[in-house]
């Protein structure tokens, strides 16, 4: 027994966070040393969200020694990072302020003692030593295994440079590459800073009742079924229900929501959200690791590991495009000094084409954006599941949307009510009476009618009550026989409905209500018409999309008047009605055939189906839906879809920063090797333009952390 446990603690799959990424080249050998360590199975770096799974036994301290060539901190996932470091006092910036000292200092014993004088030589010596320590070990264990990175290119360049006597140079380049490493962990860490907001979210403690004994309790130790005491100003640290108070919560930390809410008796409450003004007591349903803040963290990280199709690209791209430089520095400072060039001046030029070679700007052309990019929709209520998401939703041409309960607030609401011969609220009392034995999803519209005007329907006797199938219900009120049902039941009672009457009730059915009526067996005393009621949000956000030139498609199982009568109201552009769910499953595969790339919004629950067979699945009411967040591959965190155009909008926005930046990268490069022609390029130029591309590439990635709605 116990071998067996001893087997299952080292299958056991732990996961760390890490502080000190760059690039994702030095992720990828982080992650070869952790797999070659004794009691490691397997090892996997998410790059994105700075973390790595690691199956097995191992210890922090050898992860970190694993991971000291890039100088890399680990810690356990649930442990609250530290504070961060000023990035100028961060202790792998140090050797490049040495180095940087020893570089100037070098530069004015040249001036003084002349360029060969062995002072300034020793001090250039000293200075590439100090500041590419790191990155020679690196280059040297890549070059014994004939791998081509980064790091390689680097080495051979400095390398050579010191060989024909450009110790100068070789140190200011060093120096260039130091400082650009450290600019590029720097921003990445930025772009990382959105997700570890959303970890600062919630507090790490809470006022706790358990047993009549109240005490102030870490997250971690909190058990399902504690009552938690949160006073006004206050935010919640858990998942829970409203069992005692009164408060509206402002809950835009999860759902992105800037109005508050109000929550009493019985309402769902999420762990992150700010109770603004009563005091609460909340019943702990969910422990911390399952909180919907807990679940939006974990699925935001994920997601930044899912790789998006432009960067299968750029790694594909690089994997030919860096030995390819290599062939290419090679014959630059070969041919020409065998056709009698000289050969200082070629090797030279051949080195500098190494540097300028450098894919740095290219392969962090998109994690950053993608990074950037999901992290701030997290923060705006929008869950994207991974790159490929954010890709795809940048290329919509489509998005079918399903009526109740997404266009529509799926709860049916009294439009109308016209009393005949009679007072409103005496008939409205006695159709409120008689529905509360009826199951039909109308009647509960009517109770609430009733309920809001003040009526007391519970006080009425009501006797003989009686279902007539299909059409409606009768039962008896003060010894009165009194039907409620649909037209066509009123039309078998009386022969026929008056011109006049008729003519009321198809004009409220051609405005997509369904009308009921009141009466007896001789006369008719009220037409009732009942709507779903539609969402503020759905016209606007109907017509920006529209007007970006998406196709709006509502899929219903309703009847076609009433769906025209919606469609028409929200303004869709196509309007499909009477579909089963395998209907809109297939009218989903039509449409992928016509645009390609096809959007299904839903509620995540039976809309499944049509989800998953969508380019993007996009649920809404993440927050209060455990299958909307695992069902979709976008969730729109409100029950609201004023956030869907911002999503395209921030999708698109992405899109068009990658092709940029994938674009600027190649043109820079492209630029300073066409400089090898008229032998211009020279080492300060080449790094330069490397140093120069990666940065610009990366700020122009931050520029996604702007986009608001």
């Amino acid at each position: 027994m116990s071998d067996q446990q001893a087997k299952l603690s080292d299958q056991e799959l732990k996961t760390y966070r890490v502080q000190g990424f760059t690039c994702t080249n030095c992720a990828g050998i982080f992650e070869n040393n952790v797999k070659e360590l004794p009691g490691v199975q397997d090892a996997k770096v998410n790059f994105g969200a700075a973390k790595i799974y690691v199956t097995g036994s191992t210890t922090i301290e050898e992860l970190e020694k694993a991971g000291a060539f890039e100088n890399l901190k680990i810690r356990n996932e649930k442990e609250h990072r530290a504070e961060h470091e000023p990035f100028w006092k961060q202790k792998e910036n140090i050797k490049v302020y040495i180095s940087a000292i020893l570089l100037v200092i070098s530069w004015f014993l040249g001036e003084q003692y002349g360029k060969e004088h062995i002072l300034p030589t020793i001090g250039y010596a000293a200075s590439i030593l100090i500041g590419g320590y790191s990155l020679f070990i690196k280059g040297f264990k890549n070059l014994s295994r004939l791998k081509f990175d980064m790091n390689t290119l680097m080495t051979i360049a400095i390398i050579g440079a010191a060989l024909i006597g450009e110790w100068g140079e070789g140190a200011t380049v060093v120096i260039l590459f130091a400082i650009s490493e450290a600019l590029e962990r720097y921003s990445m860490d930025k772009a990382r800073s959105t997700i570890e907001s959303l970890m600062d979210i919630a507090p790490k403690e809470a006022f706790i009742r358990r047993e009549n004994e109240e005490m102030m309790i870490q997250v971690e130790d909190i058990q399902v079924g504690d009552i938690m005491i949160v006073k006004p100003g206050q935010k919640l640290a858990m998942d829970g229900m409203v069992i005692k108070g009164t408060s509206t919560l402002n809950q835009a930390a999860i759902t992105g929501e800037s109005v508050p809410v109000a929550k009493t008796f019985d309402d769902e409450v999420f762990a992150g959200t700010l109770n603004e003004e009563g005091l609460l007591e909340v019943k702990v349903t969910k422990r911390m690791e399952d909180t919907t803040l807990s679940k939006i963290i974990h699925l935001v990280e994920e997601a930044q590991a899912e790789r998006a199709p432009s960067q299968a690209f750029v790694d594909k791209f690089v994997k030919y495009y860096t030995p390819a430089i290599v062939i290419l520095a090679l014959l630059i400072a070969v041919i020409p000094s065998l056709f009698g060039g000289a050969w200082s001046e070629w090797i030279y030029q051949g080195l500098a084409v190494l540097v300028v070679g450098c894919p740095c700007a290219l392969v962090v052309s998109t994690p950053v954006a993608v990074v950037t990019a999901i992290g701030n929709a997290a923060k705006n209520g929008v869950l994207i599941k991974g790159g490929i998401y954010l890709e795809e939703t940048g290329h919509l041409k489509a998005i079918a949307f399903d009526k109740t309960g997404t266009l529509t607030k799926g709860v049916s609401a009294v439009t109308d009510i016209l009393a005949i011969g009679r007072n409103q609220n005496e008939l409205l009392l006695i159709t409120a009476a008689i529905e509360k034995g009826s199951q039909h999803p109308l009647a509960s519209a009517i109770m609430r009618k009733a309920e809001e005007t003040g009526l007391k329907s519970n006080d009425v006797s009501v006797e003989d009550f009686q279902s007539i199938t299909g059409k409606g219900v009768k039962a008896k009120v003060n010894n009165q026989m009194y039907y409620v049902g649909s037209p066509n039941l009123f039309e078998e009672l009386h022969g026929s409905i008056e011109s006049d009457k008729k003519q009321t009730i198809a004009e409220m059915q051609t405005q997509g209500k369904t009308v009921m009526l009141l009466g007896t067996e001789k006369e008719m005393l009220a037409i009732i018409a009942v709507a779903d009621e539609m969402r503020e949000s759905s016209k606007e956000v109907i017509s920006k999309l529209n007007n970006i030139g998406i196709e709006t498609v509502m899929l219903t199982g309703d009847n076609q008047r009433t769906a025209t009568a919606i469609g028409k109201q929200v303004r869709v552009s196509n309007i499909k009605a009477d579909l089963l769910p395998e209907d809109k499953l297939n009218f989903i595969k039509e449409l992928r055939e016509k645009h390609q790339i096809v959007a299904m919004v839903g509620d995540g629950v039976n809309d499944a189906p049509a989800l998953a067979a969508s380019n993007v699945g996009v649920a809404m009411g993440g927050a209060g839906t455990d299958t909307a967040l695992e069902t979709a591959d976008i969730a729109l965190m409100s029950d609201d879809l004023s956030k869907l155009p911002y999503t395209i909008k921030l999708s698109q926005k992405a899109l068009v920063i990658i092709k940029q930046n994938i674009t600027f990268s190649l043109a820079i490069k492209l630029v300073a090797l066409l400089l090898v022609i008229p032998g211009w390029l020279t080492l300060w130029i080449a790094i330069f333009a490397d140093m120069g591309a990666t940065l610009l590439v990366t700020l122009n990635s931050l520029r996604l952390l702007k986009i608001k709605e």
